[in-house]
């Protein structure tokens, strides 16, 4: 998989214009991906990203973008911090910067990394909708995709208390249930939006659910 990514930031940064070699940032970025703490926002969640913003792809004003965010959105990523998206958004700044990319692309992914915060893109960012439907596909998989994405989430913050986790997820569960739409390009809507809400809804009631029922 790590060549495979390698690759594909290669390929990414030369269509992008890149005047510095790709590989010290590929290297710097993959290390990040792969830091001992993940458990979820790993190098496959990475993968799995770029690969549905590749089938979305045409529903986007500027894939390349799309993707170089989707390399950053989570780059710095502590569970124990709230300012990850903001550092990642910072990294990815100066990585592609010095990178030589031109500025109005390195605040475009600057914009669509920070926007990974709310998970929440305005009314015809179509760029937005597409890092954000790439993200959240995972809430649409099947049951078992599911179950095993809400393991690792767990693993991740396994310093939390139980309880303390449950009213935390239940919390992030119920914002994303009353976004306006949960799925904002029509392809990933009717691809994930059904399952994601029955997915969401049954782990809501779980952690719910009175202890011991």
């Amino acid at each position: 998989m790590t060549a495979s990514l390698s690759a594909r930031w290669h390929d990414l940064l030369t269509r992008c214009g890149a005047t510095a070699d790709p590989e010290p940032y590929a290297r710097d970025l993959l290390a990040r991906w792969a830091e001992p703490q993940r458990r979820y926002h790993t190098t496959a969640h990475l993968e799995d990203v770029l690969d549905r913003i590749d089938e979305l792809a045409a529903h986007a004003d500027d894939p390349d973008a799309v993707r170089l965010a989707a390399w950053f959105h989570d780059a710095v990523y502590r569970p124990d911090r709230s300012e990850n998206e903001e550092r990642s958004a910072a990294l990815a700044c100066r990585a592609l910067r010095e990178a030589g990319l031109p500025e109005p692309l390195v605040h475009e992914v600057d914009r669509l990394v920070r926007l990974t915060t709310t998970h929440h893109p305005a009314p015809g960012d179509r760029d937005g909708e597409v890092l954000c439907d790439a993200d959240l596909a995972v809430l649409g998989g099947p049951p078992e995709a599911y179950a095993a994405y809400t393991a690792a989430i767990r693993d991740e913050y396994s310093f939390v208390p139980p309880d303390a986790f449950r009213e935390g997820r239940a919390a992030i569960l119920r914002q994303l249930l009353t976004l306006p739409a949960l799925y904002r390009t029509p392809e990933a809507h009717a691809r994930y939006d059904a399952r994601a809400r029955a997915n969401m809804h049954a782990e809501l009631a779980a952690l719910e659910a009175p202890a011991g029922a």
